[in-house]
């Protein structure tokens, strides 16, 4: 079993930062991709950006391609997904998801409790 938990989730200005952090235990994390997801009030959860466990490769929605950045420690067993130029639309629950050898991009093994971005304009 992997546990997720992520934090840095918080209230900010359209055009601000934020980085979020997923700390995994139970496992390492050498042998999972990592992701993020995101659910918008009112609308279901959708992709946004996943790592594959060697790290070489990443994968961004459109919508964030160019503004988030996915990345991963494995000594810390900890994923971050840094997040500049947010807007209004990034406003949403974002949720840490792992993937047992695969990156995870439409579906994962293992989930996070979510935490909250909301985007002020």
């Amino acid at each position: 079993q992997v546990q997720l938990v992520e934090s840095g989730g918080g209230l900010v200005q359209a055009g601000g930062s934020l980085r979020l952090s997923c700390a995994a235990s139970g496992r390492s994390l050498s042998s999972y991709g990592m992701g993020w997801f995101r659910q918008a009030p009112g609308k279901e959860r959708e992709f946004v950006a996943a790592m594959r466990r060697s790290g070489i490769s990443e994968y961004y929605a459109d919508s964030v391609k160019g503004r988030f950045t996915i990345s991963r420690e494995n000594a810390k067993n900890t994923v971050y997904l840094q997040m500049n130029s947010l807007k209004p639309d990034d406003t949403a629950v974002y949720y840490c998801a792992a993937k047992y050898l695969g990156a995870p991009r439409a579906s994962a093994d293992y989930w996070g409790q979510g935490t909250q971005v909301t985007v002020s304009s």
